[in-house]
């Protein structure tokens, strides 16, 4: 049976994923012993957003603070404090912020072996890993 584990935030090595978009990974493989999913917290600049991209799974996302947008296939859609999102596998999307300060969200896959696919290059790289960049060279 694997042993249940406490993740507390404090103690995250929170990851720069670039312009100023910090990540503070939550339930990983790296952090959990077998999970089923893997989790996170990101926190965006006024202004910024993830570029658009797809990953292997499906995922949830929930806006915890700020004000946000998120763009998948092609329709963007208002987000206000915890309204989420189901994102099926291999859909192109992205969540941005649209406010004046900044905007957390609270992400979960349904995997543990997660990449990203940028849409416009077609690179496929893993989630968190050091290639895993984020943010808009021109904010909104």
């Amino acid at each position: 049976m694997p042993r249940a584990s406490i993740i507390k935030t404090g103690q995250v090595r929170a990851l720069d994923r670039g312009h100023g978009i910090r990540t503070i990974p939550l339930v990983t493989h790296q952090s959990a012993e077998n999970p089923a999913f893997t989790t996170g917290i990101s926190t965006y600049p006024r202004g910024q957003g993830a570029p658009l991209h797809s990953h292997n799974c499906p995922e949830q996302v929930t806006l915890l603070e700020g004000q946000g947008e998120v763009e998948i296939d092609g329709v963007v859609t208002p987000l206000q404090p915890y309204d989420s999102t189901y994102i099926p596998a291999n859909r192109t999307h992205a969540f941005r912020n649209t406010g004046t300060q900044p905007m957390k969200i609270l992400w979960i896959y349904a995997g543990v072996q997660v990449t990203r696919t940028f849409a416009d290059s077609g690179k496929t790289v893993e989630h968190l890993s050091a290639e895993d960049l984020m943010g808009l060279e021109r904010p909104k």
